[in-house]
């Protein structure tokens, strides 16, 4: 049986990773924040019948800020595989937040690559890089050898840990893997993320509980995929006999206006009626335009996106629906 442990385990690819992994017969590891509340809804369902998958889902307490306790943890649990998904992850709220947002999100990895090391544990690593590392964008679209030119705090702190894991498997031969992933959504998708935000807003205007939804930057292009798809290809990055980095994306690129349409015509709405302009919702410095060529994930690890744009929009929505009326 294969030990997996992931950071960022309560998070929407974290909760899906481990879905995937557990369905693949791995005893699952994933470290989690101490608070007075739990934060766990994403995984809770794991719990609910024990017989599915058995008892191979343990999660500790931990931190990215603490490199003891990270090293403590790799030598307890000799893990076969590393998911690295934990970070500071709203790019909006990293221009807030900036270092803190570096020091979980790019040192953060530093502090897991150094436990690695320090543990004597050899285990394949995965690092969760981002398509905002573009960020104002060298070429269309973009590929594993186009250059960085990140654009908010996050973005960099991605950069560093990018190029760190990039460091770590070239001086100390670490199985140390990029996946540069495009925009994945899915109903677990955090509620202050632009396309939740919007798919929880029309099903409550919808419902008549709320009148309007407050955007900043319609214009904005992104390549969207469904995260249940690229946590496989996650998992398809580490079975690769040498390490690499690779892009996974859709090749396709909408606006968030775009975004917005599709989800009110989808409840028979005119999406013009409830759209409302904040600008507190603009960053000090956008990102127009990320569209992502996964040819060499496709060549190479046998990955594609299946869900489209269209079908990925009527999922988010459906699902906050079907949230709502649960709850009223």
């Amino acid at each position: 049986m294969k030990k997996a442990l992931i950071t960022g385990i309560t998070g929407q690819d974290g909760s899906y990773l481990a879905d995937l992994l557990l369905s693949k017969g791995y005893e699952v590891h994933g470290i989690i924040r101490r608070a007075s509340s739990f934060n766990t809804a994403r995984i809770d369902h794991l719990y609910q019948d024990p017989h599915v998958h058995g008892v191979r889902l343990f999660l500790h307490y931990g931190d990215l800020s603490d490199s003891v306790n990270l090293v403590k943890l790799l030598y307890e649990l000799q893990p076969d595989e590393i998911y690295h998904l934990g970070a500071q992850s709203h790019v909006r709220v990293s221009f807030d937040i900036p270092e803190y947002t570096s020091d979980i999100t790019a040192v953060g990895t530093i502090r897991i690559l150094e436990a690695i090391r320090e543990s004597g544990v050899r285990p394949r690593f995965y690092q969760a890089s981002s398509s905002e590392m573009f960020g104002r964008v060298q070429e269309i679209p973009q590929t594993e050898r186009t250059p960085f030119w990140p654009r908010s705090p996050y973005a960099v702190a991605k950069v560093f840990s990018y190029w760190v894991t990039v460091n770590y498997r070239e001086s100390y031969g670490l199985h140390a893997s990029n996946g540069i992933l495009f925009n994945h959504e899915s109903p677990r998708r955090g509620e202050t993320f632009v396309t939740r935000k919007i798919t929880r807003a029309v099903a409550r205007i919808k419902l008549g509980l709320d009148e309007f939804i407050y955007l900043g930057n319609l214009d904005a292009k992104r390549d969207w995929g469904y995260a249940p798809e690229y946590v496989e290809g996650m998992w398809r990055i580490l079975q690769q006999d040498q390490p690499d980095n690779y892009v996974l994306a859709t090749n396709e690129t909408h606006t968030v206006r775009e975004f917005i349409e599709r989800a009110f015509a989808h409840v028979g709405l005119d999406w013009e009626k409830y759209v409302r302009y904040d600008k507190r919702y603009e960053r000090p410095a956008e990102v127009d335009l990320l569209i992502g060529n996964p040819a060499k994930a496709k060549r190479e690890l046998h990955w594609e996106a299946k869900v489209r744009f269209e079908q990925l929009v009527q999922i988010m929505v459906d699902a906050d629906l079907a949230l709502l009326r649960s709850k009223t």
